[in-house]
């Protein structure tokens, strides 16, 4: 019913036909201040007079209606209706029975409106406001506590809200699920919550008679899920031991969604300001340390984070009715990120949060009904119950579930994407050329540790999906160190300060990149490396400085890790968005190694899956309404969407042909990318010769004799922390890729032990015992490692990427996610954010 109906619907009620059409209403909006147990009415039962003649006598007409007018003069007098506009109750009566003078179901002066079923007396107000009467004192300690606690106004009707009102708790049994009201002496906690039935047994009290759950609901809980409630309802609910509470203890609980009547601030508001820079995180015993789901006050920039007191933007697109007012909303989902992160090992169910929904009024019913949506939708996100959770039913309602969908490629983002779906209610199929799943994951154990010829290092774990994984798994990541020594060819280790000191100019001439770029267009772009040196030489004419020998090649070390990062030669990488993702909230907190590899977490999100290895797709048909795909064998399979996972360049050279063609801005964006490569050696060693120079240290530099050796085994990274198997492992980057891309293996090892002796001058350097070189150039699924924007495109392009075309066909992959390329968290996060859009569309 929308407000002006109701309004209608009020004014017919209260005019026309006289006292007979107000008694003759339907009572749908009766109040009780009982156990509510028994169905209330909200009309006063009294007879009418009826016309016993069609024509009565003259004078007698004039007569009755005169009577009647009185009557209703008197019905006036008697009762008073809440001055509420719109309220759908005709005859109020007060919950709190606190007054002795209470008016009950009877007259007073004013009625308080709090939701159209719950009103209190006028005489009850003065019993707790008035400073004279009985209720005065326990008013003003609680408005001491509230005001000491929060920040809203610590009103009467607040007061009411909070202490005063009736509990109300639905019955668990599957078959009843009725709404009771509980009498006031009764507190609602989780476990009463958790375990309630209709006439139970609670503070020895037990309700007596036959089956209590045949007795028939209260009707103003039916009013609850009218569209119109919610927007009568005077204060929002705030919610009392909540398990957001230990999050969001630097917070103003009202402004978060919770009673500051039960939520003591730890922190108060002046601390916090006159320490602008201070965002602590509460510690909270037994949560994983990496697990900080709520911004702090004064906090920001932390990837996969929401702020506690606001609405994010598609939060309000999904829930446009909170807009005004979101402490409902806030309260929901503050408490059910909290609820996930305190467990994200089994699945959270809307009956495992009701239980924690404490609150007073019928205000508890609403917050209980629109739990669902907020839960539906923070799953479908990807928020909760995701990363390699099982479950045994869908968690999404049918109207989510898409009839079918195709995934093309099993690594992480492919993987991803299917876990999702099928845990929604898809079904979905999984097609992977190679024969093993993991794309550019790919975990060799042949030299007595693991060691991943693709990803293995986790950069910045809070908040990141790989460690919630982990945390489901009980896999322990190796927390990488922050000591990482230079060494020069013939063994001498490099001056710290030496290091600090072209780490800074390194970085200055990237700030001078970056306030270059501010007023520069597209077309204006340069390449990186260009830019790099041009400011290198403008810096050293200025200042009249000169890098020694040793500090050039120190700069040159800091370059190579450059190109590492961005996976290219600088002479290819855009210098207007080589760093595109940094102005996104990134990833922080721990670089970890996981000294298990990622195939034990991607191997997890594969179980159960319909996966069909050796089944390369070599055209992809989405002109009619289902999209049919076909494999290099002929095979084929329809499906009403479809998920493109394969890497960059498989898109870059056609490997897949479309019908119809990709758009053409996709087609742009897609080529104005760069396939970045790297590549990786890993030695196996008869003894830990490096122990008694590295001391400890998760990994040391080498730096390169001459610019031409830059990004040759730049560093080496220790890969058994526990130092029981002696294990190398290093990275072949920039210039480097293609020197060593048409020598064998051995001959690649040979250079390899050359710089290590180099180093090690002092120690012997055994030959290896085992070893690989990767060659993804090379590897026909992938011919890449990860990607970057070349010169003249742009950040933009990863966006586009990720657009679907026409609503059947759908992008993940590392190169489609604009905040987090390059990563393995990048591609599972895309994956999950195609799940969330195809269960939507």
């Amino acid at each position: 019913m929308d407000q002006d109906t109701l309004r209608q619907a009020v004014s017919n009620d209260y005019s026309g036909n006289g006292s007979g059409a107000r008694r003759a209403r339907k009572r749908s909006s009766g109040e009780s201040s009982g156990d509510g147990q028994t169905l209330r009415s909200s009309g006063r039962q009294s007879t009418t007079r009826v016309k016993r003649s069609n024509n009565p006598p003259p004078g007698q007409s004039k007569r009755k209606a005169t009577e009647t007018e009185e009557e209703d003069e008197q019905a006036e007098k008697k009762y008073r209706k809440c001055e509420k506009a719109g309220c759908s109750a005709i005859y109020p009566v007060c919950f709190a029975s606190a007054s002795d003078r209470c008016a009950k179901n009877g007259y007073t002066s004013r009625w308080y409106h709090l939701s159209c079923g719950e009103h209190f007396c006028n005489e009850c107000f003065d019993h707790y406001y008035r400073s004279h009467k009985d209720g005065y004192e326990t008013f003003a300690s609680w408005r001491k506590v509230w005001t000491s606690n929060g920040k809203s106004e610590p009103s009467l009707k607040a007061f009411m809200a909070d202490q005063q009102l009736p509990f109300w708790v639905q019955c668990t049994k599957p078959d009843c699920r009725k709404w009771r009201q509980l009498t006031k002496e009764i507190q609602l906690t989780a476990s009463l919550a958790a375990a309630y039935r209709c006439g139970m047994k609670v503070n020895n009290v037990k309700i007596e008679g036959p089956d209590q759950c045949s007795q028939p609901e209260d009707l103003r809980v039916a009013e609850v899920s009218e569209s119109w409630w919610h927007s009568m309802l005077i204060l929002p609910p705030l919610l009392k031991e909540s398990p957001a509470g230990a999050f969001l203890s630097a917070y103003y609980p009202d402004c978060v969604g919770m009673s500051p009547s039960g939520s003591p601030c730890n922190v108060s508001m002046t601390e916090l300001r006159a320490e602008p820079c201070r965002a602590v995180q509460p510690q909270i015993p037994g949560l994983c340390p990496y697990f900080q789901p709520f911004y702090q006050p004064n906090e920001c920039g932390k990837a996969l984070c929401v702020r506690p007191d606001m609405m994010e933007l598609d939060e309000l697109y999904e829930f446009p009715e909170f807009s005004r007012d979101p402490t409902m909303y806030l309260a929901l989902r503050n408490l059910i990120l909290a609820s996930w992160h305190k467990n994200c090992k089994e699945v959270l169910t809307a009956e495992k949060c009701a239980q924690h929904i404490i609150v007073r009024g019928l205000v508890r019913v609403c917050c209980v009904q629109e739990l669902d949506r907020v839960l539906h939708f923070m799953t479908r996100k990807g928020l909760i119950n995701t990363g390699v959770l099982a479950v045994k039913q869908p968690l999404l309602p049918e109207r989510y579930h898409s009839k079918k969908v195709i995934v093309i490629g099993a690594g992480a983002a492919g993987l991803a994407a299917a876990r999702q779906l099928q845990n929604f209610g898809t079904q979905v199929v999984l097609l992977e050329a190679r024969d093993r799943i993991g794309g550019r994951v790919w975990d060799d154990g042949s030299l007595g540790v693991t060691v991943g010829r693709g990803a293995q290092i986790v950069n910045g774990c809070v908040n990141n999906p790989i460690a919630l994984m982990c945390e489901q798994m009980g896999i322990r990541m190796h927390k990488l160190g922050e000591r990482c020594d230079l060494f020069q060819e013939g063994g001498r280790a490099t001056d710290p300060a030496i290091d600090k000191r072209m780490d800074f100019h390194f970085n200055a001439i990237l700030d001078v990149v970056s306030d270059w770029r501010n007023d520069k267009s597209q077309s204006q772009d340069s390449p990186l490396g260009e830019k790099v040196q041009e400011i290198k030489k403008n810096f050293l004419q200025e200042s009249g400085m000169q890098f020694s020998d040793l500090e050039e090649k120190v700069l040159q070390f800091h370059l190579s890790n450059l190109e590492f990062a961005c996976g290219s030669t600088l002479d290819q990488v855009s210098a207007r968005f080589w760093d595109h993702n940094e102005f996104f909230a990134q990833f922080s907190g721990d670089h970890t190694l996981l000294t298990k590899g990622y195939s034990v977490l991607l191997h997890k999100l594969a179980e159960g899956l319909d996966i069909r290895t050796n089944c390369p797709v070599q055209a992809i048909d989405y002109s009619a309404d289902a999209v049919k795909v076909t494999s290099s064998n002929g095979s084929q399979w329809t499906a009403q969407k479809v998920l493109v996972t394969v890497p960059l360049t498989l898109l870059q050279k056609n490997a897949i042909r479309f019908n119809p063609p990709l758009p053409e801005r996709k087609l742009k964006a897609i080529h104005s990318l760069g396939a970045g490569i790297i590549e990786k050696i890993a030695l196996q060693f008869p003894n830990r010769f490096w122990d008694s120079k590295i001391q400890g240290a998760d990994y040391f530099g080498h730096i390169p004799p001459c610019p031409e050796k830059r990004g040759m085994f730049s560093v080496f990274y220790d890969l058994d922390p526990q130092g029981k198997q002696a294990v190398l492992m290093s990275i072949m980057s920039g210039d480097a890729v293609s020197a060593v891309g048409d020598l064998e293996d051995s001959e690649v090892v040979d250079e390899c032990l050359k710089v290590l002796r180099e180093l090690f001058t002092d120690q012997e350097v055994p030959d290896p015992l085992n070893y690989f070189v990767t060659r993804w150039s090379k590897d026909v699924w992938a011919q890449m490692s990860y990607s970057f924007v070349k010169t003249g495109g742009s950040g933009e392009a990863y966006d586009i990427l990720a657009e679907d075309v026409q609503g059947k066909v759908f992008f993940a992959g590392e190169a489609t996610n604009r905040h987090f390329p390059q990563t393995v968290t990048g591609a599972y996060l895309s994956g999950v954010r195609e799940a969330s859009k195809m269960a939507a569309v």
